[in-house]
């Protein structure tokens, strides 16, 4: 028995939308590569385009790592901890790309989805590390909040960046 029994189906639905949502990712990053992009572009697609890659697949990592047998919690509240504070570190990252790139002027939504959902997500992943010390079962439930709010941040991300590259890049002549 694992230490997230009773949690397999959730990981299981969870992880394997995260992983499947990777491929489609690539394959529309494929398609849309045909399309000669400015230099501005490119930054700006690493700036909103990769992160969705990052978020889907720590949320398949942690899918993987809660799904394996373990009699202990402790090394897989260490996980938790380091993709967490990892994470945040990363969101920063990406903060500081999003302020830099000029292809595109952010806007509110922006801001909301690619840095204070995401900050939020690892911020309580590395809180459930914490927690896991004191009680395991909300432990749990902050891991599978933060894995489901990285699953939908990074699905509302793909789709606002595909239908930029749609309905506006493709408008203004690629």
């Amino acid at each position: 028995m694992t230490v997230a029994a009773g949690w397999e189906n959730f990981y299981v639905v969870v992880g394997s939308s995260a992983g499947a949502l990777i491929g489609l990712q690539f394959v529309v990053i494929t398609l849309i590569a045909a399309n000669p992009i400015a230099r501005a572009d490119a930054r700006a697609g690493g700036t909103f385009a990769t992160p969705s890659v990052v978020h889907f697949s720590l949320v398949l990592s942690l899918s993987a790592i809660l799904s394996a047998p373990s009699d202990a919690i402790s090394p897989v509240a260490v996980l938790w901890a380091f993709v967490g504070l990892g994470g945040v570190v990363y969101v920063v990252v990406v903060a500081r790309r999003m302020r830099a790139q000029r292809a595109y002027q952010p806007v509110f939504e922006d801001w909301l989805f690619h840095i204070l959902l995401p900050f939020s997500a690892y911020t309580v992943l590395a809180a459930a590390a914490y927690v896991a010390l004191f009680d395991i079962r909300l432990a749990l439930f902050l891991v599978g909040a933060a894995a489901l709010l990285l699953l939908l941040v990074g699905i509302h991300n793909a789709w606002d960046t595909v239908t930029y590259q749609v309905f506006v890049r493709s408008r203004q002549g690629g």
